[in-house]
């Protein structure tokens, strides 16, 4: 599965634990009518993925989708989702051709409606 759109933001690599675990977190904003910000884990050697790429560059995250059950003292049910990266690479211009087809889908001309 993978992710597309605007790098918003890159945080400083964590380090968790005398095992040396490490995590990284990026935003990344999709170019759909209702953008939506996405925030992506990177973890241990996976941190270093972004390091090349700075905010405001299109981007393509290949992700895995996780979820995980935790049961509460009281007994109850709670679920966590996670998304993990684990590549980045440079995404085609999300400009204007994108724009003009979203534009196009939206406001359809007057002539093509069925009635």
């Amino acid at each position: 599965m993978q992710v597309t759109g605007k790098l918003k933001l890159k945080k400083e690599t964590q380090s968790f634990g005398a095992n040396g675990f490490t995590k990284r977190e990026i935003v990344i904003t999709t170019s759909e009518q209702y953008p939506q910000m996405i925030q992506i884990e990177l973890l241990k050697d996976k941190c270093s993925l972004v390091d090349n790429f700075n905010v405001g560059d299109d981007i393509t995250v290949s992700i895995n989708l996780g979820g995980r059950e935790w049961i509460n003292p009281q007994g109850e049910a709670k679920y966590f989702n996670s998304i993990t990266g684990w590549r980045i690479e440079k995404a085609e211009s999300l400009g204007a051709e994108a724009t003009m087809e979203q534009t196009a889908v939206a406001t359809p001309d007057s002539q093509d409606l069925p009635f």
